[in-house]
């Protein structure tokens, strides 16, 4: 099941059924099956909170993926700066929607074991984001 929350900030306009069953497709292509998923949207300020308190960070992100996930089950807490989706769609001269949905599905791709912050890895990562979004 896939939950979509926020915390002090307006729901972003997403369509939930469509993007509930992109997701579980992009799973799918993984060999994993999704499980207890929470989306909470949030501001910088939140973000930037979670991010010290259990991360020990001090800085702003898009995104926060807590893996719960037990073999094949994809499990996890998602935490999305709207913020910063913002800032990185203007920075990246794409569309907010386009990034809202790149990084909704970037914790997924985590979730699902693919990494990116080593070598080569964030070229990987930006691979199968771009593949999971010609998806939708």
């Amino acid at each position: 099941m896939i939950s979509y929350q926020t915390d002090g900030v307006d729901m972003p306009a997403i369509k939930k059924r469509e993007t509930t069953e992109w997701i579980k497709s992009v799973a799918a292509t993984y060999g994993k099956r999704v499980g207890e998923i929470a989306y909470i949207f949030c501001s910088d300020e939140k973000i930037l909170e979670v991010n010290r308190q259990y991360l020990q960070h001090d800085y702003y992100t898009d995104i926060i993926t807590f893996d719960y996930c037990e073999g094949n089950r994809l499990s996890g807490d998602l935490f999305i700066s709207l913020d910063t989706v913002r800032t990185n769609a203007e920075q990246f001269g794409t569309d907010y929607d386009t990034e809202l949905h790149r990084v909704i599905i970037h914790g997924i791709l985590h979730l699902c074991g693919i990494n990116d912050k080593g070598p080569g890895e964030r070229e990987i990562m930006e691979e199968a984001e771009n593949k999971a979004l010609a998806m939708r």
